[in-house]
């Protein structure tokens, strides 16, 4: 039992994110992230026709190779997931519906889904899962500083990014309703509903603007102008909270260098001084501020109050 607990403990620490020095976690990660990488060109390249019947064969070993190595990962780390969640009542079944893990189920499902069904028709849909494989790049989260950043500011900013979304599908829906009503007495065949009217809002807010359906009314125009320069403000709410949160996730990461007082300028100072002063008086000292001296001895000092 004692040897179950530490080969287990072994395999935990192998898999998990590498411990400097550990030689073997080190390696695990870097074959990982080969895999994946070497995963995605084979997706890509398998894409060109002629390199497809070139080299189906290699594509497909590749494949099959990929999918065994990450599905016993996958494994691994269920069976592994009472060290990572000590605490959890059911740590497997939390592992399992952790972000990490559903990304590492969505790598493998679409090469198992065809062996789950015999019928054509079925087979068919589920071809169009095939392109969950590319799921496999975001497993590199879980091996690169700079991904796991990015999942963190967006689990942060969670709330705030779905209320921006809900604001920019508002303003959407908002304009596709009026351009409806001011375009679809003279152009029924461009703006015939306010669901087809969604396609000119969603190009003019997102300013793709491909020009394929515009306004030709003066007040449609008019409309159209103001909710163009709504929608640069409108979409770039998610950029600001984004942005926002990675300055916040640098500066945890980063924290910024001591205060060096020989680098201040005077008024600098006395500010600084003042605070200082402050947060002493509220812990009971008595404190003292004389004005610039010429010559030598203290400007300022503090004792504690009796």
């Amino acid at each position: 039992m004692q040897t179950y607990l530490k080969i287990k403990r072994r395999i935990f620490q192998i898999i998990s994110k590498a411990e400097k020095g550990d030689r073997a976690s080190e390696i695990f990660d870097w074959t990982i992230i080969a895999l994946i990488f070497l995963s995605i060109l084979a997706i890509v390249l398998d894409s060109f026709q002629s390199i497809h019947q070139r080299h189906y064969p290699v594509f497909r070993t590749v494949e099959i190779i990929t999918v065994v190595i990450f599905t016993a990962e996958y494994l691994l780390r269920i069976w592994t997931a009472d060290l990572q969640y000590p605490n959890a009542k059911h740590p497997r079944l939390k592992y399992c519906f952790s972000p990490m893990a559903i990304i590492d189920l969505l790598a493998v499902l679409p090469f198992y889904l065809p062996f789950l069904t015999s019928g054509f028709r079925l087979l068919r849909l589920i071809r169009v899962f095939r392109l969950l494989r590319l799921s496999r790049v975001l497993k590199l989260g879980r091996y690169l500083n700079a991904l796991r950043v990015i999942f963190h500011v967006i689990r942060q900013t969670a709330a705030q990014l779905v209320m921006s979304v809900v604001l920019c599908l508002f303003v959407m829906l908002f304009s596709a309703i009026i351009m409806y009503e001011a375009e679809n007495p003279v152009q029924p065949e461009a703006f015939p509903n306010i669901l087809a009217s969604m396609w000119w809002a969603i190009c003019t807010l997102t300013t793709v603007g491909y020009g394929d359906i515009y306004p030709i009314t003066s007040i449609g125009r008019i409309l159209a102008s103001v909710i163009s320069i709504v929608g640069i403000g409108i979409i770039a709410i998610p950029t600001g909270i984004i942005a926002a949160g990675f300055a916040e996730a640098v500066r945890e990461e980063h924290p910024s260098d001591e205060i060096n007082p020989e680098k201040m300028e005077d008024d600098d100072l006395l500010i600084l001084q003042g605070k200082i002063n402050k947060s002493l008086a509220r812990r009971g000292y008595i404190t003292t501020v004389s004005g610039r001296q010429e010559s030598g001895g203290k400007a300022g000092s503090a004792s504690p109050e009796s």
